[in-house]
């Protein structure tokens, strides 16, 4: 059986009779140990006054019934008796609850209120009340429990006894709240009290509480049943109708009037004893409830309904008004126990108070109003208490009190904020900008202080600085901001409320200027304390609850933000509009105007003046003393007289009317401008048809009257008042002729008596404050409820204006604070600006996350590092580790790898909200790739040549010009260590340390769980805008390192002037590595590749520039030009930007020649997969020429050499498709010229370095052999003559000049080649070209023979005539000149000796001839040339005299001119040389026969 049960059933065997019964005897017996009862056996009852006497004290005299007998003998024993008198009542009853109750209890309650009875007597009674509520006896089902309640709430109330030691006194007063609390709090049965009897009991304790003389113990106990019942009290609200109840109010106040009231005041105790007590409650009621009509006795009392609320009502006055600080009746000490109070009736029910349209007046004025004076006391009890009170009600009633919230978030920032700096001459400084301060009609607490406004200077109404809060009193005050912050929706509450109203001060920007303030240590001027460090703390908390609650904000019914916003837009242009009007009306109207501030709504009602007169009335940020002194002057009559007429005046007191219009503007001091405002208003007034007024002259002169009363009456320094007489007698006769009757001027004057016409910034203490505080009380009237905005429709204006100071802040914390918590709220903080950031599509925002972040790290570069230092590398479980002071450095800084993890943790995923950001981010890939503690995958490169490939940190001195023989897949990187973590040998290894190399581990573990190369694979996943800021980046930070360096070192002076061919910069592995991510991006995003190549190529142009290429290190010109004809490759793919592939290659053809052998190999190779790939796209001969242009500038290279002839005998050989066009045709003789040409070259230099070994030769070198093919492959483009004569529709001129001629002139050239076997080839290729049947040739004109002769032949001849020509092969060009010798013969004769050219005119060309072969013949005279020239010539002789064309003389000598001249030159030439060979050759006839024919011939 449990506990419970047993208790349970022990209760229900004690009847509730033997509860009466012994509580009975417990109280008798107390009365008998008292002398008075001690031989009472007095047993006469007594009828009982129902009258109960009223008393507030212990021990009043007076009685409080009507005894039957006035002796004392008698009153005692009828306190006796009645007890009695009650157990003969219940002695036959079985079941006492069947009673009525008031029977039952009322021998107690006479003992209680019984003066006769003492300390301990009393006690019992209250024992045995409070006995009854645990038995059951008084309980919810108790006969009559209404009658018996309200007596027992008077009883308690009016409890007296004879007072003897004061522990004994207070044991009566605790079971007095005990008894209270047993009936309102504990045993449900409170709901069937009224109003009157719950009233006395709270009286009867509160009073209790308020009595500083009472034992602390009583007093503590006092206010705990205090709070309890007021909660119990407050309670009922939650359960009761407010329309329903506020109507109750009128019919209550019409019957009967509920009083409470708290005095600290002593009184007697009414027996002539000493004082025992401090405190008296008058609990009195009204006197017609003292002795209503009728009622004999409490059993006759009308049942009365539950208490509501009234007595709420009641009991919230009483405490409000203790609360006032300016009723000296009361000390803090009161105050402080009803501040707890009120405390907790607003913690039960807050909310509930604002349905409630007279809980709520009282709450918004004089509460508000008391609470923040008191948010003012020195006293830190009260003022804790106060500021509790004050947060309780903002958390509870918020949306009610939206202007006194203004004021005291205003106060409460203006007293956390530092005290101002004093300059030189203690003049205290102040920020310029538009004044953020209190529009005039805002209470301000504190002294007023005049300052310039920020735009130009005039003094304007301004904020007020009150004293600095400090020591606890600042951290009390701070506590309170915080804890009425930390509403999810506070921040866009502010922001919604206040900033964006246009009669309301810009809270949330103040707010958030202070927290953002307060986080660093400057704010506080006298050092850091633990109090300070702690009120940064708070100042962060808030600034990162805030931006916690805007990253979780859902979504809200809220106003339409557009209104909102366009409001607050509106503000600002009225803010800097009443500025500029404050500083000089002129400038204030014209921008007023400007910004259609006035005058926008002009119609056929509203002209100018009335609508300028709106905004002045409405405009509260206004200078009232400069309004006053605008309206009132002559050429502003108009708007006076429509400024004045806004008011309405009907049915209004002239000093009430007065009192509105003056407070609206500081009367001016001249007497002629107060004179045309008391005109205008008294014509208004006047036409509003007041009372008992005849004339509009009687109005003026009452509104003088009424202005001079005000001064006489409240001037401090007007020492004799005006009594009401003499105001009367200077009134007499000036209503229209007559006296104003003295009830009407005795209103006047008590109106200005009692509440004195307080001009705008006229005063500055508590009378300034109540005329600040009548105005807010106008002001909320019109301004609405605040609006609770718990949506997100505002974050993104709010945190556009904000972002950067807050994350400044929490930058700053992170970076400085220590404590985990901190930090950990930080970085919270960071991702959720993050998150903002990029919901909000904020790049600003996100990159500046990224940029504090990245500081706090550590691991951006302190300089532009070019070289690395060599770094021990250590192997720890198999993997090699290099420790670099980064990662010792690092490793250490637990604060820089937590913001690591947290930088790249935020960015990942996030790349898209990254702009700016992303130089931070490569810098930090740069160092860490330098130091070597990138991921892998991140270090290599694409190379045309052997794949991928890491990129080495340090390089050995290259070898520009050293050429390859080998033939390999080799590239420049050959001449450079190719591991990224290799060191070079000459240098000294520094040792590592066990705890460096833990260091560095942890750095290895921090850097993993950044994840830098999922971040690395993100990029290429970027949205546009992101990735071309991320490339923007990485080309920035190469061309700092590059091209910006460059420049620095050729411009200063600190730099000497050197030979940049031979030295150039030293290799920066960080630059290779800027330029190798940068292109591996760009080529891995093609889609994108239009938007990110004029990026690329400004970058690879500067770097490639024929003036800057040799200045770099060649690596990183090597991966300039991959990474270009990579990107080429991409463009080939864009239709757009082909022209831009041309662009590419024609820089690089201009590279130097040093240069471009260095990286051939990779040009070629880029070009060849450009040309197999993308052959479609090179089309025009331009195009085939660049192509070209840039295999020739390699062709000094033999592996990219070897390429390119692979390449251009892939497009000669024979396949399904011609390769081979008009377009190509002539760069590609003109590269094959080249490969013949470079072959020349090469044995020549061979000959120079004069080797030991033989002579080179198609077989033992691959430059004759590539020049060998090259003349064969010239010969085989005569194939491809016919189709692209077909293909273009050439003419035959057309196609001499543009085919065969580019083709016999490489053979021409190549026929003097140093190497033999290809001059031989080219020679007898030539022969066979020229001699062979073609078309072309075939039909060719004279001026095309001519061209062979002259431009090919002539010129081959000619060449081999050339001593330097000869000197290229000693030994074979004999050979050579001799093949030249039939070639020029054979030729003549096919194209010049035959019969279908006799009739042609060669003379000249044939001398042309002779001479040559007369400069072969003796040129070394060789013998070989000696005796073959003459036998070919002989040929060529015969030939010709066969076709008649040389013809000699005969006797009768029939040949023509040509035959004659052409005979008699050649036998003239030919005797120089051969004398006599022509008539050997061709006999001439008989002498005597040519004589006479030669006679004849001179004769005629």
């Amino acid at each position: 059986m449990s506990f419970s049960t047993t208790t349970s059933k022990s209760r229900q065997s004690v009847s509730q009779k033997h509860v009466l019964y012994a509580e009975i005897l417990a109280v008798t017996s107390a009365m008998r140990k008292n002398s008075r009862w001690a031989s009472s056996t007095n047993f006469v009852t007594s009828t009982r006054s129902s009258a109960l006497g009223s008393n507030l004290g212990l021990r009043i005299s007076s009685p409080s019934f009507n005894a039957r007998t006035s002796s004392r003998g008698n009153r005692e024993a009828e306190l006796m008796a009645g007890f009695q008198e009650l157990k003969r009542a219940v002695r036959d009853v079985g079941d006492i609850s069947s009673l009525p109750l008031p029977t039952i209890l009322s021998p107690f309650f006479e003992i209680i209120r019984s003066s006769l009875s003492t300390g301990p007597i009393t006690s019992a009674a209250l024992t045995a009340l409070h006995n009854f509520f645990i038995c059951g006896i008084i309980s919810a089902k108790s006969n009559t429990l209404d009658l018996a309640l309200i007596e027992l709430s008077t009883t308690v109330a009016r409890c007296k006894f004879e007072p003897s030691d004061s522990s004994g006194d207070e044991v009566v007063l605790f079971k007095i709240l005990t008894v209270i609390h047993d009936c309102l709090c504990a045993y449900d049965v409170g709901n069937v009290l009224g109003d009157v009897e719950v009233c006395e009991m709270l009286e009867t304790v509160l009073t209790t509480c308020c009595q500083m003389r009472l034992s602390e113990i009583l007093r503590r106990s006092a206010e705990n049943t205090m709070h309890a019942l007021v909660r119990s009290v407050f309670s009922r609200l939650h359960s009761i109708d407010p329309k329903t109840e506020e109507a109750k109010l009128v019919i209550d106040d019409e019957e009967a009037e509920i009083k409470m009231s708290v005095s600290a005041t002593q009184i007697p105790s009414g027996i002539g004893e000493e004082d025992r007590q401090e405190a008296v409650v008058d609990v009195s009621p009204a006197p017609e409830e003292e002795e209503p009509k009728g009622t004999q006795s409490p059993l006759s009392v009308v049942p009365r309904t539950q208490f509501s609320l009234p007595s709420i009502l009641e009991l919230l006055r009483v405490l409000v008004n203790v609360l006032d600080p300016n009723d000296q009746q009361h000390t803090d000490s009161t105050r402080l126990v009803v501040l707890g109070i009120l405390n907790s009736a607003l913690e039960e029910a807050g909310p509930r108070i604002g349905d409630f349209p007279s809980l709520k007046a009282l709450i918004l004025d004089p509460a508000c109003k008391y609470l923040f004076q008191l948010a003012r006391s020195e006293n830190l009890t009260v003022l804790h208490a106060a500021l509790r009170a004050i947060s309780t009600m903002f958390d509870t009633m918020r949306e009610h009190l939206k202007l006194q919230q203004e004021l005291f978030l205003a106060f409460t920032i203006d007293r956390l904020a530092p005290p101002p700096i004093a300059n030189a001459k203690g003049v205290l400084s102040k920020k310029t900008g538009v004044t953020d301060s209190p529009r005039p009609g805002t209470p301000t607490l504190g002294p007023i202080e005049s300052e310039k406004d920020g735009e130009n200077g005039s003094a304007t109404p301004t904020r007020i600085l009150v004293a600095p809060a400090r020591g606890e009193t600042r951290n009390l005050v701070l506590e309170t901001l915080s804890q009425i912050s930390r509403h999810p929706s506070f921040m866009v509450d502010l922001y919604t409320n206040y900033d964006c109203d246009i009669n309301c001060e810009n809270l949330f920007d103040r707010l958030i200027d202070f927290l953002t303030k307060s986080v660093y240590p400057a704010h506080y001027s006298a050092g850091l304390d633990a109090q300070q460090r702690n009120a940064q703390y708070l100042c962060l908390d808030l600034l990162l609850a805030f931006v916690n609650d805007m990253a979780k904000r859902a979504e809200g019914n809220c106003p339409s933000p557009e209104s909102l916003l366009q409001t607050k837009s509106q503000k600002k242009l009225i803010l800097t509009g009443a500025s500029r009007f404050n500083t000089k009306p002129k400038t204030g109207l014209a921008f007023l105007e400007e910004n259609g501030l006035i005058y926008a709504d002009l119609s056929d009602k509203v002209d100018k003046p009335l609508s300028l007169a709106k905004f002045l009335k409405s405009c509260s940020r206004l200078d009232k003393r400069l309004l006053g002194d605008f309206i009132s002057k002559p050429d502003n009559l108009d708007v006076l007289k429509a400024f004045i007429g806004l008011f309405d005046f009907k049915d209004k007191s002239i000093a009430d009317a007065m009192r509105e219009l003056l407070e609206s503007f500081r009367l001016p001091g001249e007497s002629q401008q107060i004179a045309r405002i008391t005109e205008t208003f008294a014509s208004e007034y006047f036409a509003a048809r007041p009372v008992e007024i005849k004339s509009e002259d009687a109005v003026y002169v009452l509104a003088y009257s009424v202005i001079m009363l005000n001064t006489d009456l409240h001037n401090p320094q007007v020492r004799k008042r005006m009594s009401f007489e003499e105001y009367q007698k200077n009134l007499r006769g000036v209503n229209d002729g007559s006296d104003f009757s003295p009830e009407f001027l005795q209103e006047i004057y008590d109106s200005i008596r009692k509440r004195e016409i307080v001009m705008p910034e006229e005063h500055t203490g508590s009378l300034g404050f109540e005329y600040a505080w009548k105005e807010l009380l106008t002001r909320s009237r019109q301004a609405g409820p605040l609006v609770t905005c718990n949506t997100p429709l505002f974050d993104v204006d709010i945190f556009k204006s904000v972002w950067k100071p807050v994350i400044s802040a929490v930058a700053y914390a992170f970076i400085s604070f220590d404590d985990d918590y901190i930090i950990q709220r930080a970085i919270a903080g960071f991702r959720q600006c993050a998150t903002l950031a990029k919901h909000f599509r904020l790049p600003d925002v996100f990159d500046f996350v990224v940029v504090s972040l990245s500081q706090a790290t550590s691991i951006l570069p302190e300089t532009l590092q070019t070289s690395v230092p060599n770094y021990p590398i250590v192997e720890v479980e198999g993997q090699k580790i290099t420790v670099s002071n980064l990662s010792v450095r690092f490793g250490i800084n637990f604060k820089g790898q937590l913001a690591a993890v947290v930088l790249f943790n935020i960015v990942n995923g996030n790349g898209n909200a990254l702009r700016e950001g992303w130089t931070q981010i490569f810098e930090m890939f740069q160092n860490l790739f330098v130091h070597s503690l990138l991921p892998a995958r991140m270090l290599q490169m694409e190379d045309f040549l052997g794949g991928a490939s890491m990129i080495p940190l340090r390089g050995a001195s290259p070898q520009r010009t050293a050429t390859r023989n080998d033939g390999g897949l080799l590239s420049a990187l050959s001449s450079y260590l190719m591991t990224p973590y290799g060191a070079s040998s000459d240098s000294l290894v520094p040792d590592a340390t066990e705890s460096d190399v833990e260091n560095t581990l942890c750095t290895i573990d921090c850097i993993t769980s950044c994840r830098l190369d999922e971040l690395y694979s993100q990029i290429m996943q970027l949205e546009l805008d992101a990735l071309v800021a991320a490339v923007r980046a990485l080309e920035a930070l190469a061309h700092e390192r590059t091209v910006a360096k460059l420049k620095q070192e050729s411009e200063d002076p600190m730099y000497p002037a050197q030979d940049t061919a031979s030295s150039p910069m030293p290799y920066d592995p960080a630059s290779v590595y800027l330029l190798e991510t940068m292109v591996s991006i760009s080529c891995q995003v093609p889609h994108h590749i239009e938007d990110l190549w004029p990026i690329l190529f400004e970058h690879l142009s500067a770097l490639l520039h024929h003036d800057s290429a040799c200045q770099y290190s060649i690596l990183l010109i090597e991966r300039a030009v991959a990474g270009l004809l990579h990107l080429c490759l991409i463009l080939a793919q864009k239709p757009s930007l082909r022209d831009q592939i041309y662009v590419s290659l024609d820089l690089l053809s201009g590279l130097p020649p040093d240069v471009a052998s260095s990286v051939a190999e990779q040009i070629v190779v880029g070009v060849i997969l450009l040309v197999q790939k993308y052959r479609e796209i090179i089309k025009s001969q331009t195009e085939w020429k660049l192509v070209f242009a840039l295999l020739r500038s390699t062709l000094t290279h033999s592996e990219a050499a070897r390429l390119s002839f692979d390449l251009v005998n892939s497009l000669v050989a024979d396949g399904p498709e011609q390769l081979v066009t008009m377009d190509n045709f002539s760069a590609l003789i003109t590269l094959l010229n080249d490969f013949a040409t470079i072959a020349g070259g090469t044995v020549e230099a061979h000959q120079t370095q004069r080797r030991r070994h033989g002579p080179l030769t198609v077989a033992n070198s691959p430059a004759v052999e590539r020049g060998h093919k090259a003349i064969e492959l010239l010969t085989g483009l005569k194939k491809f003559f016919s189709p692209i004569i077909e293909l273009s529709g050439l003419q035959r001129e057309d196609a001499w000049e543009q085919l065969f001629l580019p083709l016999l002139t490489s053979l021409k050239d190549q026929s003097s080649n140093a190497a033999r076997e290809v001059r031989q080839s080219a020679i007898g290729q030539l022969q066979r070209t020229l001699l062979a049947s073609h078309p072309i040739l075939d039909e060719a004109d004279t001026t095309q023979v001519e061209q062979i002769f002259n431009k090919i032949v002539f010129r081959l001849v000619d060449d081999l005539l050339k001593p330097n020509i000869f000197q290229r092969d000693p030994q074979g060009m004999p050979e050579t000149r001799l093949r030249a010798s039939a070639l020029l013969c054979k030729t003549f004769m096919h194209f010049e000796v035959r019969e279908s050219q006799s009739a042609s005119d060669i003379r000249i060309l044939w001398i042309e001839i002779l001479d040559l072969l007369d400069r072969l013949m003796h040129v070394d005279r060789g013998e070989q040339l000696y005796e073959a020239i003459p036998e070919s010539l002989k040929n060529v002789l015969l030939v010709m005299n066969a076709t008649q064309i040389l013809v000699p003389p005969t006797a009768d000598d029939q040949r023509n001119e040509r035959q004659r001249t052409l005979w008699s030159m050649t036998s003239e030439r030919m005797e120089r040389f051969l004398p006599g060979f022509l008539t050997e050759v061709i006999p001439l006839p008989e002498v005597s026969e040519v004589a006479s024919h030669s006679t004849e011939v001179s004769a005629s």
